[in-house]
């Protein structure tokens, strides 16, 4: 049986709201919670893009038992991995061995604004193996002087650390990915229902771990309504994660994007308040193998709906899974 998640989407909600909402998913039962974290929103029609850490430490107070997840962090670019693990310390502390660390390699979108350029897929992966080992060190409470391929660190060490150090998630998407996955990270993190992903991460050291995924929805009464909004919002959705990563700004996505239509955004989204097309949209990750999904509902503004409605019709039908 899969768990079931929420998603504090921080590209379609300012951080009191998000806050509220994911108290509000605490209380209707959801199992854990997750939560992006960027600088830019994929599209202006989102609107938003709050400091994700900053949103989780209000959470850890605001909440008591729902799990907190970062989907994902990339501790390469614009941040150091020494200062992840101090956030991520400190997260785990506030809420109270609540908090799991998720890593990725990364979208250009949100790491460019440093000014340090965006590397190319394979030394992207190359600086997350080494965010790792770092952050890893650290968490062990030892002091770390580390001068390697893409970092250096030097006479670092955590002063505050939680008794159980956050577990740590790695994204994947292709076979390299999935190795590095299996070799290093305590979860997997994925955004498609793929088998061999998760095949290739339990290949490569990962069998028994859990493996969290994430899906879309977008319930409104309105179907069209749905649709409508799913289609100005999530249509980036539709460019897939190698081309998702490369793109700059929100301008590119727009224009990336211009030809999908509304009727391409339902194919790939449920949209709507039918309970079994919703199932159904979920079902694949279960299929696929993976024990919790978050659910990403479209729409900042319609998430307490959403929620209520999780609360007493769609939730009980997704613990059948």
């Amino acid at each position: 049986m899969a768990q079931i998640g929420y998603t504090m989407m921080t590209e379609q909600a300012g951080p009191r709201e998000l806050v509220e909402h994911v108290v509000a998913a605490e209380r209707a039962g959801f199992d854990f919670s997750v939560t992006s974290d960027h600088y830019f929103p994929w599209l202006d029609e989102q609107g938003h893009a709050p400091y994700a850490w900053s949103v989780l430490g209000a959470a850890a107070q605001a909440t008591s038992t729902i799990p907190l997840m970062t989907y994902v962090t990339c501790p390469t670019v614009r941040y150091h991995p020494a200062v992840v693990a101090q956030k991520a310390a400190t997260v785990q502390l506030l809420s109270q061995g609540r908090f799991r660390l998720g890593l990725g390699s990364g979208e250009r979108l949100n790491e460019h604004v440093v000014g340090e350029g965006w590397p190319a897929a394979h030394v992207r992966q190359e600086m997350l193996v080494e965010a790792v080992e770092i952050i890893r060190d650290l968490f062990s409470g030892k002091s770390v002087n580390h001068h390697g391929a893409h970092f250096d660190v030097e006479n670092a060490k955590l002063y505050d650390l939680p008794e159980q150090a956050p577990p740590i998630g790695i994204a994947v998407s292709g076979p390299s990915s999935c190795e590095i996955a299996g070799r290093l990270a305590d979860l997997v993190i994925a955004t498609e229902p793929r088998s061999e992903l998760i095949e290739a991460f339990e290949r490569h050291g990962g069998a028994g771990k859990p493996r969290v995924g994430q899906i879309p929805v977008c319930y409104d009464p309105d179907r069209d309504a749905a649709i409508a909004r799913a289609h100005e919002q999530f249509r980036w959705f539709a460019g897939g994660w190698p081309v998702n990563a490369e793109l700059p700004n929100p301008e590119g996505f727009a224009a990336a994007t211009r030809f999908v239509r509304p009727e391409d955004v339902a194919e790939s989204i449920p949209c709507g308040d039918d309970v079994e097309t919703f199932v159904e949209a979920v079902r694949p990750y279960a299929e696929a193998g993976f024990t919790e999904i978050a659910l990403v509902q479209v729409g900042g503004d319609h998430q307490l709906p959403f929620i209520e409605w999780a609360q007493h019709k769609l939730l009980p039908e997704l613990k059948n899974l």
